[in-house]
């Protein structure tokens, strides 16, 4: 007892001659941009990018048109190996193409959210966000209604066709829309029953235009992620990415520091998410890791029959044995991830980052990569042409595939995709042009 109570004392001597602050404050580090300077282009230059995201996109929206949610062992045994534009052979869809069997160049919903978008940002100028983001569906689809018995005649059937196609296709939107602007738990119900609540990409049909309209790569996610009233989950983090890496594209031409973006631009704090962390960056890095691995490995001349048979080269692709063996292993470990539909948005992101780090920054390679795996390919492939686009220009995109995609666009679709590109420069040449 005796030998405790002076050990008591001496303990109670040490703490009160402790000083109860140290006085001492290491500092934690500051966050920084992922970039220091606001975005400055000529009026040239400006157009040129904005012109070649919205050509781009086109183009992967139209290279994916005809074998949209195809197997890729499907696209092979019909076409070989899709390297540009091919007829859209199939039915019209509310999501499609609008009409039966249209020519090579077509294109699909990815296109359409483009124009939308052009018309949005247009009409807000520098006062976007979701209240009026949901608005303009919302008056879109109320157009398109009224339409239908406005002059108290009966509509006929060619038009009534055309009108309810239009319906179909973005009534799913209009339901969420007109919910956002109800209350939340309304919009909350309608959220959670989107394309019957699955984790869709919805975002990313549209997210990335902000990337073409904001001066650093963390306003033009911020801008994306308000925007998307329409994703769950990690969704609206990919949608904020999307954007984040279209603009940074319009900065910069290494690869490796568009797709860094996904690293180092989180403004809503997603990697400090308690025990999964932040998912959109782990699917990222580790499908760049994977395709540097394939890249990496050797491979030997001495090929088996059985690995013959396995890795039959498609008629049209141009690489060598090689290079199909690493491109097909690349496909097998995105089949291992597939999700239970093509649009998921987890699937729509890793198909992406997979594709732009296998291409390596080429705009033909990675659209061929993405477009011939098939699932839902002409929306990724919309994805990465606007982020090749943006990087190269319209000017150094492939002259047979641009001049196609804009006659088409332009001709058959309804879409000028060049006064499109004017509209946005001329509506931003007072932010960008230096």
């Amino acid at each position: 007892m005796k030998h405790a109570l002076i050990l008591i004392s001496i303990l109670f001597l040490l703490l009160s001659c402790k000083d109860k602050t140290t006085g001492v404050d290491i500092p934690a580090p500051k966050k920084s941009n992922y970039t220091s300077e606001d975005l400055k282009l000529s009026e040239e230059e400006y157009y040129d990018k904005v012109l070649g995201a919205l050509v781009g996109s086109a183009i992967g929206d139209a290279m994916g048109a005809s074998t949209e949610m195809w197997r890729r062992k499907d696209i092979q045994l019909k076409y070989g190996y899709i390297t540009g534009l091919t007829p859209a052979i199939r039915d019209q869809s509310p999501e499609g193409t609008w009409g039966h069997n249209l020519t090579a160049g077509a294109t699909t919903d990815d296109t359409r959210w483009k124009f939308a978008m052009v018309k949005y940002l247009s009409k807000y100028q520098d006062d976007w966000n979701a209240e009026h983001f949901a608005d303009f569906i919302v008056n879109y689809y109320g157009s398109l209604t009224e339409s239908l018995s406005d002059d108290g005649n009966v509509p006929k059937t060619d038009f009534l066709d055309t009108q309810i196609e239009k319906i179909d296709w973005i009534k799913e939107w209009a339901r969420v829309a007109m919910a956002y602007r109800e209350n939340p738990d309304v919009y909350q119900r309608a959220l959670n029953r989107f394309y019957g609540g699955e984790m869709a990409c919805a975002g990313q049909l549209y997210t990335p235009m902000f990337g073409l309209v904001s001066h650093t790569p963390e306003e033009a996610y911020q801008a994306a992620y308000s925007h998307s009233i329409f994703d769950i989950g990690y969704a609206k983090d990919i949608s904020g990415l999307v954007a984040a890496m279209t603009h940074t594209a319009l900065r910069t031409q290494n690869i490796d520091s568009i797709i860094d973006t996904a690293t180092f631009v989180d403004p809503e704090g997603y990697q400090d998410s308690r025990l999964v962390g932040r998912i959109s960056h782990s699917v990222a890095d580790a499908s760049v890791k994977y395709v540097l691995a394939i890249n990496n490995l050797i491979l030997t001349d001495s090929l088996s029959a059985a690995d013959s048979t396995l890795y039959k080269i498609p008629k049209g692709f141009t690489g060598n044995k090689k290079d199909w063996i690493r491109q097909e292993m690349v496909y097998d470990f995105l089949e291992k991830d597939e999700k239970a539909i093509a649009f998921h948005s987890g699937e729509i992101w890793q198909i992406l980052v997979t594709g732009l780090q296998f291409g390596e920054g080429d705009f033909e390679k990675t659209l061929q990569f993405i477009v011939n795996y098939g699932r839902d390919n002409d929306t990724v492939a919309a994805v990465a042409g606007i982020i090749l686009g943006a990087k190269d220009g319209y000017s150094k995109l492939p002259v047979g595939l641009r001049t196609e995609a804009l006659r088409v666009n332009k001709e058959n679709m309804g879409i000028d995709l060049e006064a499109l590109a004017m509209e946005m420069t001329k509506n931003n040449t007072a932010n960008f042009v230096d």
